[in-house]
């Protein structure tokens, strides 16, 4: 049985728990959305599935009714023990650990392939996200419930008001989709902003095949200033004909660059660093 509102309440006021706001904490507390969230995760029996900041156990539960295989990490240590009589018994397994920090390599180590389902810490999610891509193959594909801004962000095509900097790296590792909206009503306690849930699909292979590090430093310096032209904001790292080798005009500004052109310059520059290298 998925939890209710009135399971969290009894849940937390028989271990003396609060929500805590520093930990970004806001649990599900509607049996219909954690049951849509599993549906659109597409997972069920036999499916190897981690959950981060799992909280009370309400989507976790969930998951393990669908059949999924579920590790649950969770960083508050107070939360383990409502964990520990909540959903170990479904069959969870309940690790205590931060998701920034924690050996992935060895908590993943019983399957090739994991699906990431999530209601993620919305102060540390786009960390996360952009942490698991760059570092975690294994997670694949990830459906996460994060704060609006922050998903529009991660899954935002070039040329609109959110794309940014974590569009670019989520684009160089990803396809992402915005797939629904989740009103701040079904939480306890209710945050103050709408929720969405991202799905992101790994590619096969990176978008663009340069180096990674030299691309989101030219990322991060143009999306700096972003209201300036390339030319102004990437003056002394990029000249006027490795703008022109990457097709790319020097008046456009950050948010104008797909992955793809943000790869060609990264290309063009690199050319002439090994150019005046040899030369």
């Amino acid at each position: 049985m998925t939890l209710t509102r009135r399971d969290i309440a009894e849940l937390l006021g028989r271990h003396g728990l609060t929500p805590s706001r520093a930990l970004g904490q806001n649990f599900v507390a509607d049996p219909n959305t954690v049951r849509r969230i599993v549906r659109l995760a597409e997972v069920g029996p036999g499916d190897a599935v981690v959950e981060i900041g799992p909280g009370v156990g309400s989507l976790t539960t969930a998951l393990a009714e669908a059949g999924a295989e579920v590790t649950a990490v969770e960083l508050d240590r107070h939360l383990v023990a409502v964990l520990q009589e909540v959903v170990v018994p479904l069959g969870v397994r309940v690790v205590h650990g931060d998701a920034l920090e924690v050996d992935w390599a060895e908590l993943l180590a019983g399957h090739d392939r994991w699906a990431l389902v999530a209601n993620l810490p919305y102060n540390v999610a786009t960390t996360i996200v952009l942490d698991l891509l760059d570092h975690v193959p294994a997670i694949d594909p990830m459906l996460v419930m994060v704060q609006r801004e922050v998903g529009e962000r991660l899954a935002a095509a070039p040329g609109t008001p959110a794309y940014g900097i974590p569009s670019v790296k989520v684009a160089l590792w990803a396809t992402a989709q915005v797939v629904a909206r989740v009103p701040p009503t079904v939480f306890v306690p209710q945050p103050r902003v709408e929720s969405v849930l991202v799905r992101l699909r790994r590619r096969p292979s990176p978008a663009v095949d340069v180096d990674h590090g030299a691309l989101m430093a030219l990322v991060r310096q143009a999306f700096g200033q972003r209201r300036k032209m390339l030319r102004r904001s990437l003056a002394g790292r990029v000249s006027p004909e490795a703008f022109l080798a990457a097709g790319i005009a020097p008046e456009a500004r950050p948010e104008q660059l797909g992955i793809a052109e943000w790869g060609a310059l990264t290309a063009a520059v690199l050319g002439e660093g090994a150019e005046d290298a040899g030369g």
